[in-house]
């Protein structure tokens, strides 16, 4: 079965760093199991690598056309690599498969990273009883750990611990993984493993991409399997989207908002493209005693790519912080949960070029690398520093704290540049309303509908309101019909305590007047607590007669609601259907609400469980 990979990009070192490659004119097993043993403990989170036989190494690079292989090696070849597999304790084994590369036969092994590190390997197989070691990469070189080091301490530290992303997803399916997504990603890198993926079963074809795993009467998608071929992943990851915040002002009271989820690959293709189409500009400035004009852009879409693809990749999906996009009138600030790995800290920050030690989603890496959305490692600054430098931009600044509790990157305007008034169409979803002359681009403008419409009015366009404001400002305020302290509402939406998330979502809705002090002459003191104010309640309310649904976040439920005295939970879906379900406990409603994902609530605990109708 082909593997997952454009092999001429493979062979070129385009998509995958020449240290995760070692090339071998013929077959070595000695040094062979060594580098298996290495590529599987991978120390450094790169997810493993390639070994690529009967290719000679020139310089660094392949030498092509290839030395090959004759047909007859192959096969045994393959046959010894299993019995070297079978030495490898615990027990792990690579994927093989033959290719023909300018009428030469090679051998491709890849070989990923482990899932039960460390790995141990026989030092000789010239004797029948050798003693067992464990390799690791340094660089492209292959390095025996001595007894005591620090690489066998490091090493010790991730027995048998898994980078998140590469993790089973133990309440997901297999069919959760869409098969047009990722038959679409193999047709984008020209991989071979595409013509065969429509006629092998489904299981084997995620399996043989790593993006499930398990015994097959219980196979399950990985965490990154999810992530980049789901077109919801939201609903397994709450915080998997990019929120994209424009501010209309210096004083940044009216801004608009736009969220984008689905594929990750998807989010961050459609962010960029929407921050080329309306954000970026070329403009061009002529000085007096200049015989040419300077053109240059605002912002260099080349930087601002690398700084949001770097965001995509490095941030963690166990937490529920989306990466956060802010634009204004003189910068671009982009912000990811959590920071940097040790040891990149603040000060190192502050050089042009950093390497990571260590990788937090080296599945996904992979996979972005693969479409030449993200380069090797050690390459992001330098090109941000590069293509900032080229366009006359001020130089980026990269912040995190002591803690390495978050990453913010913020982008300078051209000095030059001119302040670009952005005309965006904000219509979120076609089918919310017919009302179309309702038009909101800030809090100001809702606040405005929400002062002068009466009731009938209200009813018929609450919907598209609603859709127009920030799920978190629906949740704080819903949250606080009962008054509520600072620390009580971040624990309920599940966003950190600090200033920079208080000045983002509590700040707003007071200063619109819709969250209100308890104690208003003393809005600093310890004993502060917060209430939705009588207008604002309006936005946490369903006018339609009968249960009484709240707006919830989530990609397919608009609002949930229930009947306690008659058990019936009541659930509004965003393409506009209502669903009442009977007989549901309470608790079910309270665990649903509370679920940091409604919408996989929703799957494994309610549907197809209770008796229901479509109304």
């Amino acid at each position: 079965m082909a593997l997952p990979v454009n092999i001429d990009e493979l062979l070129h070192g385009n998509t995958v760093e020449w240290d995760r490659i070692e090339l071998k004119k013929g077959w070595n097993p000695e040094d062979i199991i060594h580098s298996l043993c290495a590529y599987a403990n991978d120390i450094n989170n790169w997810d493993g690598g390639y070994i690529i036989i009967g290719v000679e190494e020139e310089k660094g690079v392949a030498k092509l056309p290839p030395f090959g292989l004759e047909t007859t090696q192959l096969d045994a070849i393959q046959k010894k690599l299993f019995e070297l597999s079978n030495k490898i304790y615990p027990t792990y084994f690579p994927v093989s498969q033959p290719y023909l590369k300018d009428g030469k036969h090679i051998l491709i092994i890849w070989a990923p990273a482990g899932d039960n590190r460390p790995y141990k390997v026989p030092v000789t197989l010239s004797e029948k009883k050798s003693e067992k070691a464990m390799y690791i990469k340094r660089g492209s070189v292959t390095v025996k750990i001595k007894d005591g080091s620090e690489d066998e301490r490091r090493l010790l530290e991730l027995t048998a611990r898994i980078p998140f992303d590469d993790r089973i997803n133990q309440i997901a399916k297999l069919d959760d993984l869409n098969l047009q997504l990722i038959q679409s990603h193999l047709k984008e890198i020209m991989s071979l493993l595409y013509d065969e993926s429509t006629r092998i079963p489904f299981q084997d074809l995620c399996k043989q991409m790593k993006i499930a795993k398990g015994p097959d009467e219980n196979l399950r998608p990985t965490n990154a399997g999810l992530l980049l071929f789901n077109e919801h992943p939201e609903q397994f990851f709450p915080g998997a989207k990019i929120e994209l915040v424009i501010h209309k002002g210096k004083v940044g009271k009216d801004y608009i908002e736009k969220i984008f989820t689905g594929p990750v690959v998807k989010q961050v293709r459609d962010s960029l493209s929407f921050i080329k189409s309306n954000i970026i500009e070329e403009q061009v400035s002529k000085a007096s005693g200049q015989a040419e004009a300077v053109r240059f852009f605002n912002y260099p879409y080349e930087a601002i790519e690398e700084v949001l693809v770097n965001a995509v990749y490095h941030r963690s999906y166990e937490r529920e912080n989306p990466v956060e996009v802010q634009i204004h009138y003189d910068r671009i600030e982009i912000l990811s949960f959590p920071g940097p790995m040790p040891p990149v800290d603040k000060e190192m920050l502050k050089k042009e070029s950093v390497v990571a030690r260590e990788y937090r989603n080296r599945k996904l890496g992979g996979f972005l690398k693969e479409l030449k959305l993200t380069e090797g490692k050690g390459t992001g600054l330098p090109i941000i520093y590069k293509s900032l430098e080229v366009n006359g931009s001020p130089p980026p600044v990269f912040e995190t704290d002591n803690d390495r509790s978050y990453f913010l990157s913020i982008i300078k305007v051209h000095p030059l540049a001119k302040q670009i008034e952005t005309q965006i169409d904000f219509e979120m979803t076609k089918d919310m309303t017919r009302d179309k002359e309702i038009i909101i681009n800030s809090l100001n403008d809702a606040d405005k509908y929400l002062r002068s419409l009466n009731d009938q009015r209200w009813t018929q366009v609450e919907k598209q309101i609603k859709s127009k404001i920030n799920d978190i400002y629906l949740k704080v305020l819903f949250y606080c019909v009962n008054p509520r302290t600072r620390e009580e509402i971040f624990k309920y939406i599940k966003i950190y305590n600090n200033s920079r998330n208080f000045n983002n979502y509590i700040k707003p809705i007071i200063e619109i007047g819709w969250l209100q002090y308890s104690l208003p002459d003393k809005p600093t003191s310890k004993n502060q607590k917060y209430i939705t104010s009588d207008l604002a309640k309006r936005l946490v309310e369903s006018n339609i007669p009968g249960i009484r649904r709240i707006p919830v976040s989530s990609s397919n439920i608009a609002s949930v609601g229930y009947d306690a005295v008659n058990k019936i939970l009541e659930i509004e879906f965003h393409h506009g259907a209502i669903y009442q379900y009977f007989d549901v406990p309470k608790e079910i409603y309270d665990n649903m609400i509370n679920s940091a994902s409604i919408g996989s609530y929703f799957v494994y605990n309610i549907k197809d469980k209770y008796k229901f109708v479509k109304n």
